[in-house]
């Protein structure tokens, strides 16, 4: 197969695009999920200080609040397939093989440490959601500082394959 995918076999091909494939819905589903929240979900995911935060909740009726925490579970799951389809890309293709041998680590590890960080960040917005807790400002900071290590890995490995079928290209 061309495009990077490695002559592997059927089943393993398979993996890569299953989970890339249901990757990619799950996380639709969520996007159009939360869609209808204002302010969105990406301004509670960057609100670093207490009051921020609870001011975005505020403004939400307790429908939308309920609707924020029910898509928590399963973003349990999109993380699962997002780090699994990151894994299986950069494992069983080869996408990355024009990098050098640090940069290829890399991109295997960018979507399952991106994984970790959101199953952190989602943790602490299941207890900061659950009442006030405007005493907790370190958790605060902690839940964005997840949130942006996840951002800036999951936006870095779009980038690096890109660069790499750029560099495969030559």
């Amino acid at each position: 197969m061309s495009g990077g995918i490695r002559r592997v076999g059927a089943r393993q091909t398979r993996a890569v695009w299953a989970s890339g494939v249901l990757a990619a819905a799950l996380f639709i589903g969520v996007f159009v999920y939360l869609l209808p929240l204002r302010p969105g979900v990406i301004a509670l995911q960057f609100a670093w200080h207490p009051q921020t935060f609870g001011g975005i909740i505020h403004l939400w009726s307790e429908a939308d609040l309920a609707r924020y925490r029910s898509h928590l579970p399963v973003d349990f799951v999109v993380l699962l397939a997002y780090a699994a389809f990151g894994w299986l890309l950069a494992t069983r293709t080869t996408v990355f093989l024009p990098l050098a041998p640090a940069v290829r680590l890399f991109a295997r590890l960018c979507l399952p440490l991106a994984a970790v960080f959101d199953a952190v960040e989602n943790a602490f917005h299941w207890w900061l959601t659950a009442i006030p807790r405007f005493d907790a400002a370190p958790t605060y900071l902690m839940s964005t500082t997840c949130s942006a290590f996840k951002w800036g890995l999951l936006i870095g490995f779009g980038a690096l394959v890109l660069y790499a079928l750029a560099r495969s290209e030559d």
